[in-house]
């Protein structure tokens, strides 16, 4: 298949952009859902990371009475309201579990969207145990071109489960356990978002990667898809009690990742995953690299993910 590099090259500017911007927190306003409502943990301070917004979306009818899943986000700033983001898009996150909790599709669920840190993005998202698994020259190039010298993806997790999931648990009426608590985000989001069940699966019952990023930089490369599938074969969540969902579009950066996902699905089958048992993978044919590209596909990784046993 011959790449359209006109895309790839406009997803790049596209994807850089993002970052520069959400690191200027001009648009801080709360989001405007007409659906449920946000409450805002504002500047939510880590002893591991720096502090940042904390956005949660709880539904119509929210009541300390009930117990609700909960699913955690990255990017924060691009879920709820697109005049508040970058770009002017949004996933529309909370009007596709609406939807999805009126039908009977999936339990009643909280959304926690949790802003990421501007220029420091690739840092806190590309997974940190993957740069051992490199070769020195690639990796150096890495940490000094996209990581700013300073990788804290590992910080970042203990971020969110040693202070931002216990704070959310004992503020809002959650289910607690493994089986009620999941990860999604696209790009590198989706890599963090993996990652983060690898390394805690005692915490995490599930995480959905939408158009992810396991080729860690804007180019093709064996490095860095070939440490994350290392590093993979030796630490993916037990198929048993793990739910995994991946998916890619065709045009602008989602046209590089064909191959790579590919030996990701192969190695997540190897490891006992069943295709729509616990594991789903999709290829969305003509999809971008944006947020219009994943709120309009997005019921089907959240039904997946968030359904009952």
């Amino acid at each position: 298949m011959m790449t359209d590099f006109k895309h790839v090259l406009a997803a790049m500017s596209m994807a850089a952009g993002a970052v520069e911007a959400a690191g200027t927190s001009d648009a801080q306003a709360l989001p405007e859902v007409n659906v449920g409502r946000i409450e805002r943990l504002a500047n939510f301070s880590s002893k591991w990371v720096d502090a940042r917004h904390v956005d949660v979306w709880l539904p119509e009818g929210y009541s300390a009475g009930k117990r609700y899943q909960v699913l955690y986000m990255h990017d924060g700033q691009m879920l709820f309201d697109a005049s508040k983001s970058w770009n002017q898009q949004a996933w529309d996150v909370h009007l596709s579990v609406a939807r999805l909790v009126a039908a009977g599709r999936i339990p009643d669920t909280l959304i926690v969207g949790i802003w990421n840190n501007g220029k420091y993005r690739h840092s806190e998202y590309f997974p940190q145990k993957f740069l051992p698994l490199m070769p020195q020259p690639q990796r150096e190039r890495l940490l000094q071109a996209a990581l700013q010298n300073k990788p804290q993806s590992d910080a970042y997790l203990r971020f969110i489960v040693e202070e931002l999931k216990p704070a959310i648990d004992a503020r809002y009426a959650t289910r607690p356990e493994a089986a009620s608590s999941f990860l999604m985000g696209s790009s590198m989001g989706g890599q963090i978002s993996v990652y983060a069940m690898n390394e805690y699966p005692q915490v995490f019952g599930g995480a959905a990667g939408l158009s992810t990023h396991w080729i860690g930089q804007h180019k093709p490369n064996a490095a860095i898809p070939l440490a994350g599938y290392n590093y993979l074969r030796a630490h993916l969540a037990a198929p048993e009690t793990h739910r995994l969902y991946q998916d890619h579009g065709t045009t602008e950066l989602d046209a590089l990742y064909a191959p790579y996902q590919v030996m990701v699905n192969d190695l997540a089958r190897e490891r006992g995953y069943v295709d729509g048992v616990n594991f789903e993978t999709r290829v969305f044919d003509g999809s971008g690299h944006n947020e219009k590209a994943w709120a309009e596909r997005l019921e089907i990784p959240l039904e997946f993910l968030l359904r009952k046993p």
